[in-house]
């Protein structure tokens, strides 16, 4: 096997990018307080052509260095927008026949592998913040919940990876499905 090249790799350019088709799949963040983690997700939107990312309450917004530094250029190609309001966005989403999923530890959260996306449907998931997790009143609001199954002691994921672990997931789901 042989390591490909950067220009061996197809790369959308950010115009390319942006007119380009996306995949069916919003990201709202919460009160994430991590620049990295912030950036890592624009880096994981980037990677799957995702419709946009909202980003909440206390979540810092680009132009920032520290955003930046992981997220590499995405947050010029992925369409965000800044919100006050987590549950006024979930809100005009499912106006907008939209369907919301929390991604959080809840009874009743249907795991990861038992969550199946229907053909044409707009999804968006939440992810919260990294002590609190996703508030209660956005969990109420939210047409369900996806957890990620964990056999560890820690039963906590960093954000960045949660949100890569249930993207890869469901774009997996979207566009290679098992018959």
């Amino acid at each position: 096997m042989r390591k490909l090249a950067n220009a061996e790799l197809d790369r959308k350019n950010p115009d390319e990018f942006k007119h380009a088709e996306k995949t069916p799949l919003i990201i709202i963040l919460d009160d994430v307080r991590s620049l990295h983690n912030i950036g890592s997700v624009f880096r994981t939107a980037d990677a799957f052509l995702l419709e946009k990312i909202y980003l909440c309450g206390i979540t810092a917004t680009p132009p920032n260095k520290e955003i930046h530094k992981t997220a590499l250029g995405a947050t010029e190609t992925v369409a965000w927008e800044h919100a006050h309001s987590v549950t006024d966005v979930i809100t005009s989403l499912k106006q907008s026949d939209v369907t919301v999923y929390a991604v959080e530890q809840v009874q009743g959260a249907v795991f990861l592998q038992d969550f199946h996306p229907e053909a044409g449907q707009r999804y968006a998931l939440v992810f919260g913040n990294e002590v609190k997790g996703v508030q209660q009143q956005a969990v109420d609001l939210c047409d369900g919940v996806i957890e990620i199954p964990q056999l560890g002691t820690k039963h906590s994921l960093n954000i960045s990876v949660s949100a890569g672990v249930v993207v890869w997931d469901i774009f997996s789901k979207i566009y290679y499905p098992k018959n």
